[in-house]
């Protein structure tokens, strides 16, 4: 080893010894002749002193140091003279006075340093990443990310689950997302297909008799990707046989309440609250509620059908829906320009046609340039079911169902964090259950599994599969933190005559599924046992805990929204030597 200690690790206890550190040229400062440099590793920073008596060669070749350079300092560890002990450092009640140094490698004048308060576009910090990875707030990301996932593999090591690697290379299933394809050159004209998830694989598992399984499992999608997605990413993956939703749930239960402990110090209530998918549309418009904060959505269809309002009554007598929000204690806060913003929030990013609102005065009275559409009872009426009090602002879509959860959804969160109704770090867990098994595809028109296509239906609810499919609830559950969904997991079906009814409400014919899912019917019929699972993002999971905003600030080489690698250009242009041993073509 080059070095005895690292950068963090010196403290007072050690004055008197000689050590040798290495790291990164952080800082340097010259104070009349004396030259201290801050030396950084992932641990931490230890001040450096090249005092004059050391020798002027000495001196000389530190003063040539610049920031990023790699070196070795051989030196005494001292106490800092009084009143220059740097409380906010661990090291900061010493430093290293040096007697020897060794330039391991110089650097360029790098296009922005990792301790700068001033960092560059994130274009830039991508293309270098090994320069932005050098952050300490990118260190103690990872850090966490590493601690998490041993506290999630001793705890499932605990209870009995068997850690099993599945295959990158499989066969391309019809799941959802469009596959990443590799080409085979020793079968031309064939191609695997990298994972979506061990979804298929897992499942063999438990009929073969492994009861317990999970895995840290990288997984790849090739889709238009949103802000929070990434190509490919890396989930907690876990499965189970002879076990119904709840077990699954309290499985995730009991390691959210470890995690929680571990890395927030507290303790959470188990179990978690659970409310049904219908339930929070109603209540929140969306099936991720973020529950820290209240702010509900109301509904006041039946009021509206009352009012002399022409477009609530609209809504409510065209099958549409009337329903709004309470922003306690707004009504000052939110002038009728900022109001205006609000409006084409909703109107131009969720569909919205409009948004009405009303102030609640001193005594209570509703005002708005609306409110003369409305009697005084009527008024009063909506003032009571919204639970209105003085300095209140109600805000309110009209419009078809679907359009009012998303406005109101959008609103409700941006109003929370405009309004800060809750408070930064805190973090509320709760599960989402039985959803639709389908929901119509927007391109066929046919029916779609809202999870995926072995998702097992709730008993009561089989018999509907033939006659009402949009009835159907599953056996699903989706884990939400903070209005975030953590993940997705749901009971199987275990019965290979149920799986092909789906498959043919999916409009997945009996050829293309004995095609492409062939190995899982026949395996279905050798035994198969109840089974159900779940997957957690982990790059979500480590994104909460660690308070971050992106998981691009959670995973050591992203991608961008274009699945683009800033660092080394992928994807990129292959030899064509290789397309030819592949059987491949490239447009030019």
């Amino acid at each position: 080893m080059l070095r005895t200690h690292t950068c963090g690790e010196l403290r007072a206890e050690h004055e008197g010894q000689t050590v040798t550190v290495c790291g990164w040229v952080d800082t340097y400062r010259d104070h009349s002749g004396v030259l201290f440099v801050d030396l950084r590793d992932r641990y931490g920073k230890t001040q450096v002193v090249f005092a004059p008596e050391a020798g002027g060669e000495l001196l000389a070749a530190a003063k040539l140091l610049r920031g990023e350079d790699v070196v070795a300092v051989t030196g005494t560890v001292a106490g800092r003279p009084e009143g220059t002990v740097n409380p906010k450092l661990p090291t900061g009640a010493i430093e290293v006075r040096a007697g020897q140094l060794a330039v391991l490698n110089k650097s360029r004048t790098p296009p922005f340093h990792p301790t700068s308060k001033d960092l560059p576009g994130e274009d830039i910090r991508l293309k270098h990443r090994y320069l932005d990875l050098r952050r300490p707030a990118m260190q103690q990301t990872l850090l966490l990310r590493h601690r998490i996932v041993k506290v999630m593999r001793d705890y499932f090591d605990e209870l009995g689950f068997l850690d099993v690697e599945t295959p990158m290379l499989g066969r391309s299933t019809p799941e959802g997302a469009r596959d990443y394809l590799v080409p085979s050159r020793v079968q031309p004209g064939t191609f695997y297909a990298l994972p979506q998830s061990p979804q298929l694989y897992k499942q063999i598992l438990m009929i073969a008799g492994y009861d317990r399984y999970v895995q840290i499992a990288r997984c790849f999608r090739d889709e238009d990707l949103r802000a929070d997605r990434q190509p490919e990413f890396t989930q907690l993956d876990l499965e189970m046989s002879f076990v119904e939703a709840d077990d699954v749930m309290g499985v995730i239960d009991g390691l959210m309440a470890r995690l929680a402990k571990e890395f927030l110090g507290r303790e959470i209530a188990l179990p978690l609250p659970r409310m049904t998918y219908d339930e929070a549309m109603e209540r929140f418009g969306h099936d991720a509620p973020d529950l820290r904060f209240g702010m509900e959505i109301v509904d006041l269809t039946d009021l509206a059908r009352e009012a002399n309002f022409q477009v609530f009554r609209n809504a409510a007598e065209g099958g549409g829906r009337v329903r709004g929000i309470n922003a306690k204690g707004a009504a000052d806060r939110y002038s009728r320009k900022l109001i205006d913003e609000l409006t084409r929030f909703v109107c131009e990013d969720f569909g919205a046609r409009g948004l009405a609102w009303f102030k609640v005065g001193a005594e209570g009275k509703l005002a708005s340039p609306i409110a003369k559409n409305f009697s005084d009872d009527s008024l009063a009426r909506i003032a009571g079911r919204m639970e209105a009090e003085p300095g209140d602002l109600l805000l309110m879509v009209a419009d078809r169902f679907d359009v009012t959860c998303k406005a109101l959804h959008a609103l409700r969160k941006r109003l929370a964090a405009e309004l800060k109704l809750y408070e930064p770090g805190v973090m509320h867990f709760s599960w989402v259950v039985e959803f639709p098994m389908f929901e119509r595809d927007d391109e066929t028109g046919g029916w779609a599994a809202m999870h995926h296509p072995f998702t097992a239906p709730r008993p009561q609810d089989a018999e509907r599969l033939g006659t009402a499919p949009q009835q159907c609830r599953a056996q699903a559950y989706d884990l939400v933190i903070n209005g975030v969904e953590a993940g997705g997991g749901t009971i199987r079906i275990h019965d290979s005559t149920l799986q092909s009814q789906v498959f043919g409400l999916l409009g997945i014919d009996e050829t293309t599924a004995r095609d492409r899912f062939g190995f899982l019917l026949d395996a279905l019929q050798y035994g198969a046992p109840p089974h159900g699972g779940i997957a957690l993002g982990l790059d979500r999971v480590v994104t909460l805990f660690g308070g971050g905003e992106s998981i691009r600030d959670v995973i050591a080489f992203p991608k961008t929204q274009r699945a683009t690698d800033m660092m080394t250009g992928a994807p990129g242009p292959v030899d064509p030597r290789q397309l030819k041993e592949l059987g491949l073509s490239v447009p030019r």
